[in-house]
């Protein structure tokens, strides 16, 4: 069914059939109807690459050990890591510390109500500060992500070959129900969820749209291996988990070094081999470890 935006009557009718929809594909999750801000922003977080399924099944316990930024904040890098293993793409991790920190420290563990102020996070961009505003305070703001680009490429674009994301947020800043932010954004992502499911990925005609590389054999699968055997046995040499992880001892030495730059592990070894930024093997002596706490 194709709708329309062209008359106020159009956008009325419109609005009502993705409600329903919605309504129709609601989806029971466990940070639904938790309109706590820091837990908002640690689900929005954890979406950002995760699976739904997976980001479910972890929340509760997140919600149950972290109530506040300051509960999360007073945790090592080493815990941090350690807390949000499973979930992927450990950047996110060092980011949420971070935004804890800040959080505890500037505003007395409270989530600021303001777009500026949250894209000031470590980890925030302007979608997810939006879906913070949306999904925590109940403020209206134009949203763009997976489910929802399917949705408006499904009932306004299903014709065009490709749809650029300025076309979608026009169709989005008219349909936006001012009123009902969360309950209308939560619709729009329980519908589109259930179109990519039942029908079609419409995203596929998204200009923004990208294939996923893969993960078997990527730098990506190879820091998550390093910072799980660091999690288990730290510190380590960089031949012995090399070996561990079946790959070659150049690789995961190059490897290591940019998760030393990026604040994810230490590199730690004699005085003798200080300087070790510019060799292509690791140092006799070179052992891999996760951040100690800073008194």
């Amino acid at each position: 069914m194709n709708l329309s935006i062209f008359t106020a009557e159009d956008i009325v009718a419109s609005r009502a059939f993705l409600f329903q929809k919605g309504r129709e594909c609601y989806r029971k999750l466990p940070w639904r109807g938790d309109i706590c801000p820091w837990h908002i922003l640690i689900s929005e977080v954890m979406l950002q690459q995760t699976q739904v399924s997976r980001v479910a099944s972890v929340f509760p316990l997140w919600r149950e050990k972290f109530p506040t930024p300051s509960s999360f904040a007073s945790l090592s890098v080493a815990e941090a890591l350690a807390a949000w293993n499973g979930l992927g793409y450990n950047r996110r991790a060092l980011s949420l510390h971070k935004t804890a920190k800040i959080l505890a420290d500037t505003y007395h563990d409270a989530v600021p109500p303001s777009e500026d102020a949250l894209r000031t996070l470590p980890g925030v961009g302007r979608y997810t500060a939006r879906a913070i505003l949306a999904f925590a305070f109940d403020i209206p703001s134009v949203l763009l992500e997976t489910n929802i680009r399917a949705v408006y490429i499904r009932h306004f674009f299903e014709c065009a070959e490709s749809v650029s994301d300025a076309e979608l947020e026009a169709v989005g800043r008219v349909l936006l129900d001012e009123s009902h932010p969360r309950a209308w954004y939560t619709a729009l992502m329980d519908y589109g969820a259930w179109l990519k499911a039942h029908e079609l990925n419409f995203t596929r005609k998204a200009t923004i749209y990208r294939r996923q590389s893969r993960f078997q054999g990527s730098e990506r699968q190879l820091r998550g291996g390093i910072l799980r055997a660091l999690l288990k046995h730290a510190p380590a040499s960089a031949e012995a988990l090399a070996y561990e992880l079946g790959v070659d001892s150049v690789r995961l030495w190059n490897c290591a070094k940019r998760l030393e730059k990026e604040g994810f592990i230490e590199i730690v070894q004699s005085e003798a081999e200080a300087s070790f930024d510019a060799r292509e093997f690791a140092p006799h002596d070179a052992l891999l470890r996760l951040p100690t706490p800073k008194n």
